[in-house]
């Protein structure tokens, strides 16, 4: 029995649709997570910038890398005061990759020997995709050499005089 007028797509025509649907998403969403994996990188490096800014102001005001007098302290704005009252950061900087977002990225400053200046480490808080640190120095290497493809590092340091490292 025919009904006149009306018509339909086949179960065949669906079943194309379907798999093209799933093809472009197939495609498109492992784009996505990479992308939001290296904007989380991106936003690390950035931040590891401005404390390490904000510890060269110190220094420059001080001559010391420890605000507070404290030669392992947090990146946030309390512990980058000084007994004047001076604030050198003035938001707490989030990892957005952090596991728990109530950590602090964490400094760690040493005093050198020989009249040298003393150095700091910086630490992001936050567990990073390897894929999106390939382009960084890799951690304990002076000649410049990166992670490279592949890269199985998941945390960034920034350190005094080097710059930011893989560990």
């Amino acid at each position: 029995m025919e009904r006149n007028g009306e018509r339909g797509f086949t179960l065949i025509e669906l079943m194309i649709v379907v798999a093209i649907i799933a093809i472009l998403a197939g495609i498109l969403i492992p784009n996505f997570v990479n992308a939001r994996a290296q904007a989380a990188t991106s936003a690390c490096e950035s931040n590891l910038r401005s404390i390490a800014t904000a510890l060269e102001l110190v220094y420059a005001d001080l001559q010391t890398y420890e605000p507070n007098g404290q030669a392992n302290f947090n990146a946030d704005p309390a512990d980058f005061t000084n007994a004047a009252g001076t604030v050198y950061l003035n938001n707490t900087p989030k990892d957005p990759a952090a596991v728990d977002l109530t950590q602090f990225y964490t400094i760690k400053v040493t005093e050198q020997s020989g009249g040298a200046p003393p150095s700091y480490v910086i630490t992001c808080p936050g567990i990073h995709v390897g894929s999106t640190l390939a382009k960084l120095q890799k951690s304990g290497s002076t000649d410049g050499s990166v992670c490279g493809p592949g890269c199985t590092s998941t945390t960034i340091t920034y350190t005094s005089g080097t710059g930011m490292q893989t560990q």
